[in-house]
């Protein structure tokens, strides 16, 4: 029996690719124990909005090793198990450590930096609406919005219209924007997507010819179509802001962003690949 059959697929994967295995396991299944026994101290860690009091710097790396459900640390530590070693094997652990790490913070500035915008549009139109406060300035704010609002909220609207000039109601309608205000700041984001995807986008600047394949969609595709036609893809969806879509497309989009620049700084300074 040779090394590799003794050791097993697991132990044969390099170092960086293999503790980052391990530590995303280890953390998604201690967090699974620790929001049973301590309320919800793991979510914490999660990557929370500039603008929410939960936010903490130390969630910019925290929140990479973090994941919403077995599906979702799944496929992500799937692509880390199929590329990131081929990645590491290639530039060494710790270029492959500094791709992972940067395109997962990369990623969390990108989209912190979108959802700080949105943010900041949604204060000055709450600020208007509190200057001269109306039903209809009221509800065009709540409906860009509609799938955070409450049937409650949707009630309140309705009779707001019927009662324009309640002060009642005035500072009831201000309260709902508030919090409005609140629950998008307080969103957490988890995950190891935005480091993922800077690996894809070095895997496909190292190896633009190898075709790959989404589970979904059994078409072999080459690396260097696969990963732009993805990327605006991402960007398409993170532009629509679909009603229900929870997934955190700029940070794709700065995790590819991310893993593109450093190939580029890394093949300007001449680093050979073996």
């Amino acid at each position: 029996m040779n090394s590799y059959n003794r050791r097993g697929v697991f132990g044969s994967l390099p170092l960086i690719t293999r503790y980052i295995l391990i530590v995303n396991i280890i953390v998604f299944l201690g967090g699974m124990l620790l929001s049973k026994s301590v309320g919800h101290l793991p979510i914490r860690f999660a990557l929370y909005n500039f603008k929410s009091e939960y936010f903490n710097p130390i969630q910019l790396i925290t929140h990479m090793f973090m994941h919403g459900g077995f599906g979702h640390i799944f496929f992500n530590m799937f692509a880390v198990f199929m590329f990131g070693r081929v990645i590491e094997n290639v530039w060494g652990s710790k270029r492959f450590f500094i791709l992972y790490m940067l395109s997962g913070i990369g990623a969390a500035l990108l989209q912190l930096l979108i959802t700080n915008f949105q943010l900041d549009a949604l204060t000055s139109n709450i600020d208007a609406f509190q200057n001269a406060p109306s039903p209809d300035a009221f509800w065009a704010i709540l409906k860009e919005y509609s799938g955070m609002l409450s049937s409650e909220g949707r009630m309140f609207a309705e009779n707001y219209f019927k009662n324009p000039d309640s002060p009642e109601n005035i500072a009831r309608a201000s309260g709902i924007l508030q919090q409005l205000f609140r629950t998008l700041a307080n969103i957490p984001m988890v995950g190891a997507s935005g480091a993922v995807f800077g690996i894809l986008a070095a895997f496909a600047m190292l190896f633009p010819n190898v075709e790959l394949m989404l589970i979904f969609l059994p078409i072999p595709i080459k690396a260097k179509y696969f990963v732009p036609i993805y990327a605006v893809l991402e960007l398409f969806f993170g532009i629509a802001n679909f009603s229900g879509d929870n997934i955190a497309h700029f940070a794709h989009l700065g995790g590819a962003v991310v893993g593109f620049i450093l190939v580029k700084i890394w093949k300007k300074n001449q680093f050979k690949m073996y």
